[in-house]
């Protein structure tokens, strides 16, 4: 333990044996010499006792003052060794007065004080103290008892950070035990804890009993477990740690842009960054948002086909629209409804509703506005009956030609011309040959294995990355990164047209992952984070821009590796570590 570690658990245990020899001198035994004394006396004694407690609580105040402000405690005040002298004398009278009683009492604890004086050692050596097992319990030593009343107790979590290690308390470990059998359900634990590090830890070591398998490597500890209560993760038992690079300067649209990628993979940060680089020194990218709508597509069925075709018909007439949009935009300040297209399979009805959500991924709160428009339905068609809010017409985390053609969430183009002189000495290739790969590699080939949406090198590579950097569904990716790369050579034949086609981006800056630290600081580095108050929609928008913008560095990067032969030699370089770890020493 270093000493910066370690200089909060010496001054606890400062507090903790002032306060036992404390405690040790005040115990009161059950025979009172002074019951029978003359009154003169009782009220010498009665000066000590007032003494003794005066003292001894004006310097525990002073110290904790001196150990909360980081000053030596051997620097003494005027007032506080006069204080030191007040408490000996007081001390070197009590003791003398009561010293037989005092003896006794020792005597018959002796036993149980020196099973915590051989604990603290074992503590000290271990490099930490379980605050809960001292306050904990139902046998506690007096010392335990002082330490509990006149000092606060460290919590868990800042127990943990000092000694980097879960640290559980002897009330924990019969929580653990109902946890094992059963009595206590594993998702329950924050409700009834009211503690969501302490149902972390609890839970972990509960797993680890029931399976017999360790989940050591996997970190519990530095993480606010109290962030993702409700919205992010249930039954937490730690956190994955995932390394975080950043590409760029990126010049898009005339501003330039720092872009964090979450990933395992080595090279795809590298590759990106090249790619930015050749971008940059061409003189930038320029994007369109083409459209920006969330969708939801329940399902209802009907007696007959004829009847389904009634509410499709009553849904598509435009006379109808303006009632819909109002019933359905009244379930968020934000959420506007754009249009509804249905479509048929024999009696049952799909309809897809796409709105605008601001800043917002947008998935609930489009659901809520579809939710509210099947009510209003059903006033004037009772025989329909709602199967699912979702009926995979949307779509939602799957392949689908619908968002390929229709789109879903943002639909972005990204462009580049990539100057000759770039192509050659920073991509190290030349256009013909980039052009020629692209329609052999991205578009026949891509044609040839019967592609939905993927005529692309890696688009999924930098629009995941991005996506867990920042908080994003990384589920998503998969109809994220619907992409077609274009190249051309231009200005002719020297120069390279580039282009990305990506017509479902699905982001948001507000809810759900992208308000967690790590996330948020990322969100933050791109001048994205929240909502926008000026303009709501605008930073999910500019994120979306700037995610299609990255993927055509990606795109032009690793087309160039390909067209080039660097592929695998860049991959074994980047992705394949010779180092002998165990050999690796830290440098001064």
């Amino acid at each position: 333990m270093d000493k910066a570690a370690g200089e909060p658990l010496k001054q606890y245990h400062r507090q903790r044996h002032h306060h036992n020899d404390h405690h040790n001198l005040q115990t009161p035994t059950s025979l009172k010499a002074s019951d029978a004394l003359p009154l003169p006396l009782y009220l010498t004694n009665g000066l000590f006792f007032g003494l003794f407690f005066t003292v001894a609580y004006f310097l525990l105040h002073r110290w904790r003052e001196k150990i909360r402000n980081s000053t030596p405690l051997h620097i003494l005040t005027f007032p506080e060794i006069g204080g030191i002298i007040c408490l000996s004398a007081s001390v070197v009278y009590l003791l003398g007065f009561f010293g037989i009683g005092i003896a006794q009492s020792l005597i018959s604890r002796g036993s149980q004080d020196s099973w915590d004086v051989e604990e603290d050692r074992m503590m000290e050596k271990k490099g930490g103290l379980c605050a809960a097992e001292i306050c904990s319990g139902p046998a506690k030593s007096p010392a335990a008892s002082l330490v509990c009343a006149l000092a606060p107790v460290p919590s868990a979590r800042a127990v943990s950070t000092i000694f980097q290690t879960p640290l559980l308390g002897s009330d924990d470990e019969e929580v653990i035990k109902a946890v094992v059998s059963g009595d206590i359900p594993s998702y329950s634990l924050e409700s009834k804890l009211r503690d969501c590090t302490r149902a972390a830890v609890i839970r972990r070591e509960a797993l680890q009993r029931m399976t017999g398998r360790s989940l050591e490597g996997l970190p519990l500890e530095g993480f606010d477990y109290e962030s993702i209560l409700g919205q992010c993760c249930e039954m937490p038992v730690g956190y994955v740690q995932i390394p975080v690079g950043v590409a760029g300067p990126l010049l898009l649209d005339g501003k330039e842009y720092t872009v964090p990628m979450a990933t395992t993979e080595g090279c795809l940060v590298a590759s990106t960054n090249r790619g930015c680089k050749a971008i940059y020194a061409s003189g930038g990218a320029s994007s369109v948002l083409l459209r920006d709508g969330m969708t939801r597509a329940p399902v209802v069925r009907f007696g007959t086909a004829k009847r389904a075709a009634e509410l499709k018909f009553f849904i598509e007439d435009p006379a109808n629209f303006d009632t819909l949009c109002v019933v359905f935009n009244r379930s968020s300040r934000f959420g506007r409804l754009q249009n509804i297209k249905c479509t048929i399979a024999g009696k049952n009805l799909y309809m897809r509703f796409s709105c605008s959500t601001g800043d917002a991924m947008g998935m609930n709160m489009v659901s809520k506005g579809v939710q509210n428009v099947l009510d209003y339905l059903q006033t004037d068609f009772p025989d329909m009956e709602i199967i699912g809010i979702s009926g995979n017409f949307c779509s939602d985390k799957k392949p689908a030609a619908v968002n390929w053609i229709e789109g879903r969430g943002k639909s972005v183009v990204c462009e580049a011309i990539i100057k000759e002189e770039v192509v050659r000495k920073v991509l190290k290739t030349n256009v013909a040959t980039l052009v020629e790969l692209n329609m052999l590699k991205n578009l026949t080939g891509s044609a040839m294995a019967g592609a939905l949406g993927g005529f692309n090198a890696h688009a999924s590579n930098i629009v995941t990355a991005v996506y867990i950097a920042t908080g994003q569904d990384p589920a998503q990716n998969v109809e994220s990164s619907h992409c077609i790369t274009m190249m051309e050579a231009v200005n002719d034949g020297k120069d390279l047209h580039i282009s990305v086609t990506m017509p479902s981006i699905e982001v948001g800056t507000v809810g759900g992952g992208t308000q967690l630290a790590s996330q948020s600081a990322c969100l933050n580095l791109l001048g994205v984070k929240g909502a926008s108050k000026d303009s709501p929609g605008s930073n999910s928008r500019l994120l979306s821009t700037i995610i299609a913008g990255s993927v055509l560095a990606g795109e032009l990067s690793l087309m160039s590796a390909i067209a080039a032969g660097q592929l695998i030699k860049s991959h074994m370089k980047y992705n394949r570590s010779s180092k002998d770890v165990s050999k690796i020493t830290p440098s001064n």
